[in-house]
């Protein structure tokens, strides 16, 4: 019989995108890496699940602010609402979340995961049903990238009866959002559409515009699911179609330390024309057939497009940096009070592609469970890039021309790869159980620069070429009822992108863990020590995220590398005559550090790494009523972080962000068990630190916010 870790691990793989269900929903068709939160607490690695009741609980709209909750994730916000997040898990930094495997439904959703990883594009949180975060060996199933976890967004599965929800809020700045889906099935046949509309008005006033920056976001989803019925090998097919647009005023540009110390709040009304457009579509399908009462086989084919262009002060950094260090001309072009001819702003303008095939097989034996399959895959990402000029006169802003974009925002990057792999989970006997994982990547990279506006003349021609093995084991072994042994090693590897030299070598690590487990009615304690030793950690460098060189484009070098940590979990929940008291505490201590000298750089051993911050800690707890009033406190702390690597050696006060603790308060009541109404405090304390300083200058956190809401389900 297959342990409650290998029926967890496995079950979505056999299964693929439809599987059997359990939760009320018609065949769970998710493509889940782990399950729920119960088969995170027993995976051969290191996993956490944010379940569907969280979500619901915390009316969750920013990932950012969800994923704070999990041990050995590092979040850099930048625009306080969640629009392109910054993650990272361990090993893997969060410069734009491009140094981890971004999947939503088991499908990879960064506009380019291998030509081109930043994630400028991230799935509407509103609409996701749970999250799942895996780490440790087992991750070697997914890629491309491995080093550090994968996180899946589980979006909201076809409803088993007839059934929908409609959920709506609005906050004090007149923000207002609103989450519909219904679907039905019969005869094996079912189906779901569902919309995300969001309205934000933000909270940062634009000099002399008086405007606040905020955004809007539509989101369609439609899906369709079919299970053969009655005799016969048992046959699932899914198709997922989604669309959505976003408009937001967001810009580059922070404010100077002694603007954000004055107003957190403020933009410069040089900012007043930024803004980013961008529209993707997704679509998927597999199809999925039990060979055998112990083999299945699943396709899925996959397409992601995805346009953006972000318009918005080019080379704002500069004003930034002299006005920081007392150029009185520079603060006064910042404040508009000092004409200046010539501001360069950029349509950041960028298609791109993403499409692939996967084959899977799922095979059980007596005390075996084998998973192999392969997946060819593309994307292309296309950047055409002109500038215009605008002259700044008495604080407005007059247009004078456009620039053709030269070589450097000009050019076509794309990626082809071919990945396989082998997973063996073997149940050694009742207390052990190993999992041995080898993956494959193949993986080349080209990108062509074009030397006139309308392509007639190539320029310079880049390409790359990367093979990996990647090998990894780990294993769980049950030292009583209540406690268990875990451990593992696998190698890392995370793909350079479209403009490596063919010289340039991909970042690859060893990285193990080891940990114990506590499990006992209900408390859960686990405790997790992590080490990554990098020979070659490098950054990806963006203008959203410039690297510690100040490079905005390719890869930056930083050579021999260490991280290694400690991750900390403790669950229970407390109950009298009329009170439930749930209580989970998550905590991350990580060291990051530089581990050789490197002249080329001029990086030294015991250099901090950049975006990594040192204590993390989350508490939730709540007070639950058997009226149905309910009422959570949900509260994060996040450490400093380096703005680049050496920041320990750097002298100066900008060298870090500050860190920042925040406290959320929920209260929900329920009228009856369809209709349920809640009022949502965000930072209660009004507390708002410099949270980043990339790109261009300090950003605060979203300041105190309430909102309402009424979520009703039919």
């Amino acid at each position: 019989m297959l342990s409650p870790t290998r029926t967890a691990l496995f079950r979505s793989i056999a299964l693929a995108m439809i599987g059997a269900s359990s939760t009320g929903v018609f065949a769970q068709e998710e493509l889940l890496i782990i399950g729920s939160r119960e088969d995170a607490r027993r995976v051969a690695g290191s996993g956490s699940v944010i379940g569907q009741e969280q979500v619901r609980i915390e009316a969750a709209t920013d990932i950012n602010q969800l994923l704070k909750t999990v041990p050995g994730i590092y979040i850099r916000e930048e625009d306080g609402a969640g629009l392109r997040p910054n993650i990272g898990i361990r090993g893997a930094t969060s410069e734009r979340s491009s140094k981890i495997t971004l999947l939503e439904d088991g499908v990879m959703v960064a506009p380019a995961p291998y030509a081109d990883p930043s994630a400028y594009y991230f799935p509407t949180a509103a609409r996701q049903s749970a999250v799942e975060v895996l780490k440790g060996a087992p991750l070697l199933r997914y890629g491309p990238q491995t080093t550090g976890g994968v996180l899946n967004l589980v979006s909201t599965p076809i409803p088993q009866r007839s059934s929908g929800a409609v959920q709506i809020s609005v906050d004090e700045r007149g923000s207002s959002d609103l989450h519909g889906w219904f679907g039905s099935e019969k005869d094996g046949l079912a189906w779901l559409v569902e919309t995300v509309q969001r309205d934000g008005e933000g909270f940062k006033d634009i000099d002399r515009v008086g405007e606040e920056a905020g955004f809007e976001i539509e989101d369609y989803v439609a899906k369709l699911a079919w299970e053969s019925q009655g005799d016969g090998p048992q046959q699932r097919l899914y198709v997922k179609a989604q669309y959505s647009a976003e408009t937001s005023n967001e810009t580059y540009l922070g404010l100077t330390d002694a603007d954000f110390k004055a107003n957190e709040n403020r933009r410069y009304s040089m900012t007043s024309i930024d803004e980013m457009d961008n529209q993707h579509d997704g679509l998927q399908a597999s199809y999925s057939i039990d060979l055998h009462e112990n083999l299945s086989a699943t396709v899925l084919a996959y397409r992601n497009n995805f346009h953006r262009d972000w318009f918005k002060l080019d080379g704002g950094s500069a004003f930034i940096d002299a006005a920081n260090n007392g150029d009185a001309i520079a603060k006064g072009v910042l404040e508009g009070k000092i004409d200046r001819n010539g501001l360069r702003y950029k349509h950041n303008n960028r298609y791109y592609e993403s499409a692939g095939v996967e084959l899977n097989f799922a095979l059980q034996l007596q005390d075996h469970q084998l998973n192999f399959g392969a997946r060819s895959h593309e994307d292309e990402v296309d950047r055409y890039q002109e500038v215009d000029s605008y002259d700044q006169f008495e604080g407005a802003l007059q247009y004078r021309s456009t620039l053709l974009p030269g070589s450097s925002d000009n050019r076509v990057g794309s990626a082809e790869a071919v990945s396989f792999w082998l997973v063996d989970e073997w149940q050694v006997n009742q207390r052990l159980s190993i999992t041995g994982a080898l993956r494959y990547e193949d993986v080349d990279t080209k990108e062509q620069r074009y030397n006139t506006p309308n392509r007639s003349v190539l320029g310079a021609l880049a390409t790359n070429s990367a093979e990996e093995f990647l090998p990894g084991a780990s294993f769980t072994f049950e030292l009583s009822d209540q406690w268990q042994l875990l451990g593992g090693v696998h190698r890392g590897f995370s793909p350079l992108g479209a403009g490596a030299k063919e010289i340039d070598a991909p970042e690859t690590s060893t990285n193990w863990e080891t940990g114990l487990r506590y499990a006992k009615n209900n408390w859960f304690l686990e405790g997790i020590a992590f080490y990554s030793d990098f020979s070659n950690k490098s950054e990806n460098c963006s203008l959203a995220s410039p690297c510690s060189n100040g490079e905005t484009s390719g890869t930056y070098k930083t050579g021999a590398a260490t991280i290694s940590g400690v991750e900390l979990q403790a669950s229970t929940s407390f109950a009298t005559r009329s009170f439930n008291i749930p209580l989970d505490v998550a905590y991350t201590w990580t060291d990051a550090q530089i581990s050789g000298d490197n002249a080329a750089t001029g990086v030294r051993s015991g250099d901090l790494l950049k975006d990594v911050p040192e204590h993390l800690l989350s508490v939730r707890t709540g007070l639950e009523h058997r009226s149905g009033w309910n009422n959570y406190i949900v509260a994060k702390f996040i450490d400093e972080q380096c703005v680049s690597v050496s920041c320990n050696r750097t002298t100066g006060p900008r060298s870090t962000t500050d860190a920042l603790f925040v406290v959320d308060l929920i209260s929900r009541y329920s009228f009856t068990e369809k209709l349920e109404t809640f009022l949502k405090l965000e930072n209660v304390l009004d507390q708002q630190e410099i949270v980043s300083r990339d790109p261009d200058g300090a950003r605060p956190n979203k300041p105190r916010t309430a909102s309402l809401g009424l979520n009703y389900r039919f």
